[in-house]
């Protein structure tokens, strides 16, 4: 059975392969998407209070938002900056929060946010030590707002390795070495697509009885 969002008010926080999926995604669901960030048509910054005020008197209602925001600061323990770890921090951990505060009270009490966490969080690994405090962060932000803003759900998403553009920068040989390996060790045996992570978006709007949750989209990569 398709995942019915038909008549919902769906805000896509954030840019990229896996924010354009799950805009698509819901809007083949039936939603009215509404895409925003820094750099979309209707501007945000998450880690703004104002600006996410002035989203919410914009929008005046709506019914679900995902953020995919993120900044994140990969790098050995030696090498990071104070100020990368704390802008990742504040994108992906003070954003939802903030997000919380001033979209909730424009929600019906059906509504529902998905942030987005990441395998780090249940797998560190070396030059990820920021990446993965981050995501544990978006974890327990997700738990605990799903208990103070009950009986809106709050769910979170943890991507593994995704081929989204976010490895691009590596180069092409790099990204090819870094794939292939993931491919042969994870027990999926493949790299992820912004596609897998879209679905899984959908069921979190949709499946009405899930929420504190921290949906693990990885292929496995953390069991191995």
């Amino acid at each position: 059975m398709t995942p019915c969002l038909k008549g919902r008010k769906i805000v896509v926080i954030g840019r990229g392969g896996i924010a354009q999926a799950v805009a698509e995604a819901a809007g083949d669901a039936g939603a009215e998407v509404v895409l925003a960030g820094r750099h979309q048509e209707v501007a945000v910054d998450v880690t703004d209070e104002a600006s996410v005020a002035a989203l919410a008197e914009r929008l005046g209602t709506v019914d679900h938002v995902v953020s995919t925001a993120s900044a994140r600061a990969r790098g050995s323990l030696a090498d990071l900056r104070p100020d990368a770890v704390l802008a990742s921090l504040a994108t992906k951990v003070l954003g939802p929060i903030l997000l919380a505060k001033h979209l909730a009270p424009i929600m019906p009490p059906d509504g529902s946010f998905v942030f987005f966490s990441g395998a780090t969080a249940r797998k560190p690994a070396a030059g990820m030590l920021a990446v993965a405090a981050t995501n544990g962060g978006v974890d327990a932000v997700t738990r605990a707002l799903a208990v103070e803003l009950a009986p809106i759900r709050v769910n979170a998403i943890a991507p593994g390795t995704i081929d989204s553009g976010a490895y691009d920068a590596l180069g092409e040989e790099r990204k090819a070495e870094l794939f292939e390996r993931r491919t042969t060790l994870n027990p999926a045996r493949r790299v992820g697509r912004p596609a897998d992570v879209a679905a899984a978006a959908v069921f979190a709007l949709t499946s009405t009885f899930t929420t504190g949750q921290v949906l693990g989209v990885d292929g496995g990569e953390v069991l191995v």
